[in-house]
C-alpha cells in the first residue's frame, strides 16, 4: 500500500473507455491553439491556454496542471471529469444556478494545480429528480456486485483497505463542489469503518444527494457506517443521505455539517422550490444553508446509534420529501452549535424513534408536518425490538454494550413545532428542558402524551406549556423568468378586530380536528392556551384544545386567550418573530378549551381561565394558590365546584 492510496482488492471491471495513448495522456485539440503538455526535469506538466479545449479521453497524470481564464478541459459524453491533487478532489466549480441546465454541472476552475495531478475520467452517473439530471462523481461507487471502479475515482481514496464489502481507515477529502464521497445504491450491502471524511465547498440539492459524503440508496441497498468522523462545510454539503427504501446504519460516529456560502444568484430570501433549495425557508424562524443529514424517498430507515449529530444551523436529523420513512436515533446527541436550527424534521408520515438520546438545539427539537414521534428511554427490550425490526444489525455484544439512557430534550425555544397533524410521545424518565414554550401547534391536530409514571418532566421556560395559535407562516410566491418556481418573499399579517363567531362550530365537545395534549403521573406548572380566531379565518372555522389529565397535577392558567406578535407584519427580515407571541386569556369564541381531569387530578388554578368543558373525577379538584379562592361562572351563572362535576357552556374561572 503506497503512502497515500489505498489498497485496492476489488474485482477488477472493464472499462468502456477510448483506448488511452501517449502515456494515458490523449488529448483532443479542439481549439485554433494547442494545448501543451511537456516532460520536464520536474515531471509532467499539462498547460491549457486561453481559448483552447483539450477533451481526455482516459485517466491522465501529471505534476503541473495549468487552466488559464477561457481555457477548458473536456471528456466525452457518457464519462465525467474529477480533478484530485495529491489525493484531494479540487476545482470543481459548480455552474450559476441560471445557466440553462439548471446550474448542476461543473467544470474545473482556471487555475494552476501542482502535485501528484490525476484528470480522472470515469463513466457517468446522471440521477434525475425532478425534471433535472445531476451529474454525480464518486470516490467510490457501489452496486450490488460491489465496487465499480469505473464509476469510481480511485486517486481521490486516501489510505485504508478498500474491497467490493467494505472500506475501512479511508479518508476522503474534497474542496471542489457537489463531489460525492461513498455512493452504495443497486441492492448493494457496504460497511464502512472508520472512514475520515471532510468536504469543503458547495453542494447544490440535498434532495438527490448532490454533493453529499455518504448516500446510501435504492431498494435492497444496505449501508452501514461504524466510526465514522465527517465534518463538512459548504451550501447543502450534507453528511449523509439514505434514500429510495434504502437502509442505512451509523453508529459510533460523529457528524458535523457547518453552513458555506451561498451562490450570489440565489434569491435573497430563498425559495421553496426543492429543486434549487438551499437555504432553510425562513418561514420556519430559523436561517442555515446545511444540514446534515437527510432521509427522503419511500420506506426508507436511517438510524444512529452511539453517534453525535450536530449542524450550524438549519437542522441535524431532517426527513424530507419521503413518505412513510423510519428515523432513529439510539443513545446520540442531536446539536446545532450555531445557535438556530432544528433536531429533527419530520413529514410524509414518517416514525421517528429517540430513545435514550440527549438534544441540545437551537430552535426546535422536533418541527412536525404529520409523523409520529417518541421520546423515551433506550431500554434493552426497547433497543432489542428496534435492532429486529429495523434490522440495525447490531450484534448482542454490541446491544449489551449500549447502557440504558434516558433522552434529555433541550431547545432554545419550542421542543415541537406542528404544521400538520400528527403525534408525539414522551414517556421513560426523559427531560424536557425549552427556553420558551414546550409545543407550539399551529391549527393543526397535533397530539401530545406524556406520561410520568417513570420520572418524564416537562419544564417550559417561558411559563407556557402548550399554545394552539393560527399558522403565522407566510407562503412561497410564483416567479417567473428563474429556474425556481417560487420564491418565499410571502408576508404575515396580524389579524385586527375580534374574530367572529361561526355558526358551524362546536366548542363544547371534541371534535375530529381538535389538538389534544393527555398527561399522566405528573406534576406540571405552566399554562396552556388556544388563540385560534376561526369563523373562517386562514379557511378555520374553528379548533379546539383538549386537555387530559390522569393522577397528575397541574398548576397554571387554562384558557382561551388572544395572542399577539410583538410586530403586526412578518417578513424574511424578521423572521425570528414567527412563534413569537404572548396571550391574554379571552372568552371562547371559535377556540374551545376542553378540561378533563381524571382519577387523582388536580388543577390548581393561577389566573382567569376561559373553558367551553370542563370535567371532574369523583377524586379529582380544582383548587386555588394558598390563601385565594376560586369561583366558576357558567353562561354567566355562579355554579359550584365539585367533584365528579361536568360544565360546558361559557365558563370562566376567576381566582380572588
Amino acid at each position: 500500500m503506497s503512502r497515500t492510496g489505498p489498497e485496492i482488492t476489488y474485482r477488477a471491471r472493464p472499462r468502456a473507455l477510448l483506448v488511452a495513448v501517449a502515456a494515458a495522456m490523449a488529448p483532443t485539440l479542439t481549439a485554433p491553439v494547442a494545448a501543451r503538455a511537456a516532460t520536464t526535469r520536474a515531471g509532467k506538466r499539462i498547460t491549457v491556454a486561453a481559448g483552447e479545449t483539450l477533451e481526455l479521453t482516459a485517466t491522465t497524470t501529471a505534476n503541473i496542471l495549468t487552466i488559464a481564464e477561457g481555457g477548458a478541459i473536456t471528456v466525452p459524453d457518457g464519462y465525467s471529469l474529477t480533478l484530485t491533487v495529491n489525493g484531494v478532489e479540487t476545482g470543481s466549480a459548480l455552474a450559476e444556478l441560471t445557466d440553462g441546465y439548471g446550474g448542476v454541472a461543473t467544470a474545473i476552475a482556471a487555475a494552476t494545480y501542482r502535485g501528484t495531478v490525476v484528470l480522472a475520467v470515469a463513466e457517468a452517473d446522471e440521477v434525475a429528480y425532478s425534471d433535472l439530471t445531476f451529474p454525480f462523481r464518486h470516490a467510490l461507487y457501489v452496486d450490488a456486485d460491489g465496487v465499480d471502479e469505473a464509476r469510481s475515482v480511485p486517486s481521490g481514496v486516501l489510505g485504508g483497505t478498500v474491497t467490493d464489502t467494505s472500506a475501512s481507515g479511508i479518508r476522503l477529502l474534497s474542496d471542489g463542489e457537489a463531489y460525492n464521497g461513498v455512493y452504495v445504491t443497486g441492492g448493494g450491502t457496504y460497511t464502512l469503518t472508520r472512514p475520515r471524511i471532510a468536504f469543503s465547498g458547495n453542494g447544490r440539492c440535498d434532495f438527490i444527494g448532490y454533493g453529499a459524503s455518504v448516500v446510501g440508496t435504492g431498494a435492497g441497498t444496505t449501508l452501514v457506517l461504524d466510526g465514522a468522523t465527517i465534518k463538512n462545510e459548504g451550501v447543502v454539503r450534507t453528511a449523509v443521505i439514505a434514500d429510495a427504501t434504502a437502509n442505512v446504519v451509523v453508529k459510533n460516529s460523529t457528524l458535523h455539517c457547518a453552513d458555506g456560502t451561498v451562490p450570489d444568484e440565489y434569491p435573497t430570501a430563498g425559495t421553496g422550490d426543492t429543486r434549487y433549495m438551499i437555504t432553510v425557508p425562513w418561514m420556519l424562524g430559523l436561517s442555515g444553508n446545511v444540514r446534515t443529514t437527510n432521509l427522503l424517498g419511500a420506506g426508507t430507515r436511517a438510524s444512529y446509534i452511539n453517534s453525535t449529530i450536530s449542524s450550524e444551523k438549519w437542522g441535524a436529523l431532517s426527513v424530507d420529501g419521503g413518505s412513510y420513512c423510519t428515523l432513529t436515533a439510539i443513545n446520540s446527541t442531536i446539536a446545532n452549535t450555531g445557535g438556530q436550527g432544528y433536531g429533527s424534521y419530520a413529514i410524509g408520515n414518517v416514525t421517528e424513534h429517540f430513545l435514550g438520546c440527549t438534544f441540545d438545539v437551537g430552535d426546535y427539537a422536533l418541527i412536525h408536518w404529520g409523523a409520529s414521534a417518541h421520546y423515551g428511554d433506550s431500554t434493552e427490550e426497547a433497543v432489542a425490538a428496534l435492532n429486529e425490526s429495523l434490522e440495525l444489525g447490531l450484534t448482542a455484544t454490541e446491544l449489551s454494550r449500549l447502557p440504558v439512557k434516558s433522552s434529555v430534550v433541550g431547545a432554545g425555544r419550542f421542543m415541537v413545532l406542528w404544521y400538520a397533524a400528527g403525534s408525539v410521545t414522551i414517556d421513560g424518565g426523559t427531560q424536557v428542558n425549552t427556553g420558551e414554550t414546550a409545543f407550539m401547534c399551529k391549527a393543526v391536530a397535533g397530539s401530545v402524551t406524556v406520561d410520568g409514571s417513570e420520572g418524564a418532566t416537562i419544564n417550559a421556560g417561558n411559563g407556557v406549556i402548550f399554545q394552539l395559535m393560527d399558522t403565522d407562516r407566510p407562503s412561497s410566491v410564483s416567479v417567473s423568468g428563474k429556474p425556481w418556481k417560487t420564491e418565499t418573499t410571502g408576508t404575515y399579517t396580524e389579524p385586527t378586530g375580534s374574530p367572529v363567531r361561526s355558526s358551524s362550530w362546536v366548542t363544547t365537545s371534541a371534535q375530529s380536528t381538535d389538538a389534544k395534549a393527555s398527561f399522566t403521573d405528573i406534576e406540571l406548572t405552566g399554562d396552556f392556551y388556544n388563540s385560534v380566531w376561526g369563523g373562517g379565518t386562514g379557511n378555520l372555522q374553528g379548533q379546539n384544545l383538549n386537555l387530559t389529565f390522569t393522577r397528575s397535577t397541574v398548576t397554571g392558567t387554562l384558557s382561551a386567550g388572544t395572542a399577539e406578535h410583538a410586530v403586526s407584519t412578518i417578513t424574511s427580515a424578521t423572521y425570528r418573530e414567527i412563534s413569537e407571541v404572548t396571550n391574554t386569556p379571552s372568552a371562547v369564541v371559535n377556540n374551545g378549551v376542553l378540561v378533563t381531569l381524571g382519577s387523582g387530578s388536580t388543577w390548581t388554578v393561577t389566573g382567569t381561565s376561559y373553558l367551553s368543558a370542563l370535567t371532574l373525577a369523583s377524586d379529582a379538584a380544582v383548587t386555588a394558590p394558598s390563601g385565594r379562592t376560586v369561583t366558576l361562572t357558567v353562561d354567566g351563572t355562579a355554579t359550584e365546584l365539585r367533584a365528579g362535576g361536568s360544565y360546558t357552556g361559557a365558563l370562566t374561572l376567576t381566582v380572588a
